[in-house]
């Protein structure tokens, strides 16, 4: 973890779940849906450099086990996509388990167990190597616009470059939970491709996901221009890729 990353107390995590769409009782779904960005094409018809997941993975999003968190387990949501990956299967830690591994660590008194509490990059971090034995790297990025342009694009090549593994990202004005699979950079400018975890409803197949915006890739210049931004880059080099397996519910 870098030394001159800067925890704010103020990177929330979507209290708002502004994007979630409406819906009554969500039943857990029996296999998450895998590899959500496969077939969309790159953001730009000029030369780019694209850096892109390399490996399996499962979608996790609001609701998807049964639970509703809607407007405040994006976070977790995004960390079991992460996990996913690592573990190559749709069996990952639940938010609850997710919540005692972070007391049990200190990072959280016992009250976090079980409460409606967000998380972020920092958080998502402890969790992964506390499960994995996975160091992640957290980069902080100070501001939007032109900073976040030079530093989180160049960062996340270089991390899908060399570890191939879904990033997260999380800030305060922007303060949304994003799963980030691949970035692509042109003449004007860079795209994140996102896999939001805000959806909340049934199972949807990829192309779905894709037309609703769920899975999209957007310009770096769209997001907040005054929001911080932190980066949880999980440091996965020499990590062997096994086939990917689905275990039900997780």
């Amino acid at each position: 973890m870098d030394n001159n990353v800067v925890v704010a107390a103020s990177e929330r995590i979507d209290w708002g779940g502004s994007r979630a769409e409406d819906g009554t009782i969500v039943t857990a779904t029996e296999t998450p849906s895998s590899n959500v960005h496969a077939g969309l094409p790159n953001p730009s018809t000029g030369p780019v450099r694209c850096s892109l997941i390399k490996g399996d993975y499962f979608y996790f999003h609001y609701g998807c086990d049964g639970q509703d968190d809607r407007g405040w387990g994006c976070g977790y949501r995004t960390v079991q996509t992460m996990a996913s990956w690592l573990c190559r299967s749709s069996s990952c830690p639940r938010i609850g388990d997710m919540q005692r591994a972070l007391v049990t660590v200190g990072d959280k008194p016992a009250s976090f167990s079980g409460s409606r509490e967000w998380i972020g990059t920092v958080e998502a971090a402890l969790i992964l190597d506390c499960y994995y034995g996975v160091p992640c790297k957290v980069v902080h990025v100070r501001g939007g616009g032109a900073e976040l342009e030079q530093v989180a694009a160049e960062e996340l090549h270089r991390h899908f470059e060399e570890h191939g593994s879904p990033a997260m990202m999380g800030g305060d004005g922007d303060n949304s939970s994003k799963g980030i699979l691949g970035v692509c950079t042109g003449d004007n400018g860079s795209w994140l491709l996102v896999a939001d975890p805000h959806y909340y409803g049934g199972p949807l197949e990829k192309g779905e996901l894709q037309k609703r915006g769920w899975v999209a890739w957007r310009s770096v210049s769209s997001l907040h221009p005054s929001s911080f931004y932190n980066l949880c880059l999980p440091q996965t080099a020499g990590k062997p890729f096994c086939p990917l397996q689905s275990d039900g519910p997780s």
